[in-house]
Order: C-alpha cells, then structure tokens, then sequence
C-alpha cells in the first residue's frame, strides 16, 4: 500500500471531529475504514488520539466518491491507489441488494438480533446519508409493498417501528449533546401511522449536525406553529411513506406554512406523490431524497426563507 500519513511538520493535523464535521463521515465510520479495511491510516499522538493531514482528508473524499457510485467499501482499498486515469468500473449494486436482503429477512423473520447486528454494521461502515438511502428506505418501501394483507405483517411491523424508535431514538439524542448546528423539528404526517419516515429523516438531520427534536406520534397539524415557536426550531420536516388526505395536502399543509415562523417542509415519498398539489404554496416540497432535502433545506435557512 502506497498511501502514507503526511508528516506532522509539514502541514496541519485534524483530530478525527474536525475530520468527521469537513468530510460528514462519523468518528466511528472512520475508525471502521482504518482498523477493518486500511483505508486510511491517521497518525498518533503521545496519547493515542487520531490525527489527520490534508491528504487523509482527500482521501476520505475520495472513498465517499467511490462509495456513491455504488462500490462496496471492501473493494475501495484496491481502487484508492490506482491512477487517477484508471477506468472507472461499473457500479456493483449486488453489495446493497444483499444487505436489503438480509435486512427483509431479518424482519420477517422477527430476528432482533440479526436486525441489530445488520443495523449496526451498515451505520458504521457507510455514511448515514447513503445508508439510508440505499439500505434503510428501499428496505421499508419494499416491506411496506409486501405487507399488504400478508399473515404475520402487523406484527413485522410493529417489531420494526419499535427497533427503528429505539436505536435511531438513542442515536439522536446522544449527537444532541455534541451538534452544534440549527435545531429542526421532525414529525410524521396523519397517515403516516408507523413514522418510519420521519425516523430516517431525524436520522440523517442528526448525521448531519442538526440539533433534532422528534416528535414520534400524531400531533394535530394546528399545534405545530407552537412547537415550533416554543422549541425555537429553524425549520418543520413533516414526512410520510403516503399520500396522505387531499384535504390535508390541500388545505391544512398550505395554511401551517403561513402560519409558521419556520420555513415548513415536506420529505419522504408524499413529496414525491403530491408534489403538483403544492406548487402555489408556502410549502417547501423538498423530495424524497433525505439528504438532499436536507441541502435544500439548508439554502432555506441560509437564505432566511
């Protein structure tokens, strides 16, 4: 292996938070990549503690570009330190559509265990943001589509629901005490019984710095000027796996963003589906993509919307 750490003499060192706040890969993701697969390799203080030059930086850039084109992180290590004119190869999508396997498997088989184990081992490896949206939301769509009237559903269900509430649950409270960003305010639409969406949006909003307050149960839409004013929150995420009532989207939606002091924002696959019922209103349909609404959340907060 070709790659070294640059010399501390020569330039800056980063300790892995600073590393963790430029790239957004978290502190226990890095750690993954160096003692699993020897991504990369920090230097040490006396002490132990990590610490990273410019060039571990690029390179952690350089694996979350490969990453997003579909290569499993086993195999970035041979990829990382070839010529920068080497071929790109073509992305292997059977890594994710294992995992999505397992992970299915696990819930209809109501092995808690195994989901754990499957849970844990996806978050630690890959960004929060390409996880979700390669693992966790093609997982709960494809659930969602078999569970329809299938013996044993109700049941996957709610064993999943309590699993997400607890492990996504503990995840943000514990970075509330560490992020210092914007607080944002995450809830579930009506219809959205289960609040799988809003789980994987607090989720990603957590990863990505945000300070976030989750609301996991049905809350009238008419309160949520309050909370929002109460909780001094920067925005209002309302997400949903529905389509949720006309009369919701229509009305109920339009009206709270008019009321609300914080930019109102629709995520998850309602935003996809009811898009063209929102185009004239206050509402900010932001898509289904979670980190990507997210960035366009962030142009709304900076530009003061």
């Amino acid at each position: 292996m070709t790659y070294k750490a640059m010399d501390s003499n020569a330039a800056p060192l980063y300790p892995i938070r600073e590393v963790s706040r430029l790239t957004g890969v978290n502190s226990v993701t890095l750690r993954a990549w160096e003692r699993r697969y020897g991504l990369i390799r920090p230097q040490r203080t006396p002490k132990g503690h990590r610490l990273y030059g410019r060039n571990d930086i690029e390179r952690v850039e350089r694996i979350l570009q490969w990453l997003n084109r579909g290569v499993p992180v086993s195999q970035v290590r041979e990829l990382l330190d070839q010529p920068e004119t080497a071929e790109t190869p073509a992305p292997q999508m059977g890594d994710w559509a294992s995992q999505r396997q397992h992970v299915i498997q696990a819930v209809e088989a109501l092995d808690t265990g195994r989901l754990e184990a499957l849970f844990n081992q996806s978050l630690s490896l890959y960004p929060v943001g390409l996880c979700v949206a390669e693992l966790w939301q093609p997982v709960i769509s494809q659930l969602e589509e078999r569970w329809g009237g299938q013996f044993g559903a109700t049941l996957q269900r709610r064993v999943l629901e309590s699993f997400l509430r607890t492990r996504i649950g503990t995840r943000i409270y514990h970075a509330n005490q560490l992020n210092n960003a914007e607080t944002v305010l995450v809830a579930r639409l009506p219809d959205d019984s289960s609040g799988f969406w809003s789980l994987l949006m607090g989720l990603t909003a957590s990863a990505s710095g945000y300070r976030v307050q989750l609301i996991d149960g049905e809350v009238p839409l008419s309160e949520f000027p309050f909370a929002v004013e109460r909780l001094g929150t920067q925005a209002l995420l309302l997400a949903s796996g529905h389509a949720e009532r006309s009369d919701v989207i229509r009305r109920q939606l339009p009206r709270l963003a008019e009321q609300c002091e914080a930019p109102v924002c629709l995520v998850g696959p309602v935003a996809r589906i009811r898009a063209g019922d929102l185009e004239n209103s206050a509402v900010a349909v932001l898509g289904e993509d979670m980190s990507q609404a997210l960035s366009r959340m962030r142009s709304m907060i900076d530009a003061g919307i």
